[in-house]
């Protein structure tokens, strides 16, 4: 089974996106109709060139003059430039450029600017459901694939409520704090200790 390490292994691949002349009700209408809340403006050339969202369509189109708002389109409403993650991202990254800016939702690109599918908040909180044996059983894989020979150590994993704690022989080689960033580093870990004892 994979494990989910990137963006590209847990983002929905079906991109709802406006071209730069949409007009605000074909852009209000495909939201309503796919149950998003922000399309990615695609250029000419299918690149990713800005988001609107529901906030800019509220903020932006004039609420009296109904003339006005059939002029309105993707490219006069976006916000630009798009945030946007490679289908590469780790989940940790794009989680904090959501957090900083307050994002439910990002365009993943592919290495020419072009959408390959759209990850969301909740799409990233699908790593905290995976079972603590599962936890366990990846954070030793890392460990004994990255950082200990596996005939080095007598190590033990315990994870409980997806806290680690890690425990048993570290080579004098091995750094407590670089065994505890590397689990840390497994999505799904919440957070993790160690009770080593060193050889």
């Amino acid at each position: 089974m994979k494990h989910p390490r990137t963006v590209d292994d847990v983002m929905t691949h079906a991109v709802v996106s406006a071209r730069l002349d949409a007009p605000v009700k074909e852009i209000v209408q495909s939201m309503r109709r796919w149950g998003v809340s922000a399309v990615p403006v695609l250029s000419a050339d299918g690149r990713v060139v800005g988001v609107v969202s529901e906030a800019d369509v509220l903020g932006k189109v004039p609420g009296e003059d109904r003339d006005s708002v059939g002029s309105v389109t993707a490219g006069s409403l976006m916000s630009a430039p798009a945030v946007t993650v490679p289908r590469g991202a780790t989940i940790a990254g794009a989680a904090r450029l959501m957090g900083r800016g307050r994002l439910k939702r990002l365009p993943v690109v592919d290495d020419d600017g072009r959408p390959v599918g759209v990850v969301s908040r909740g799409d990233l909180l699908k790593v905290y459901l995976r079972s603590d044996a599962e936890l366990a059983e990846e954070v030793r894989h890392e460990l004994l694939t990255h950082l200990i020979a596996e005939g080095d150590a007598a190590l033990t994993v315990r994870v409980a409520d997806g806290v680690v704690t890690l425990g048993g022989r570290l080579p004098s080689s091995v750094s407590p704090d670089l065994a505890l960033r590397l689990t840390r580093a497994v999505p799904g870990v919440v957070d993790a200790a160690a009770e080593f004892t060193t050889t």
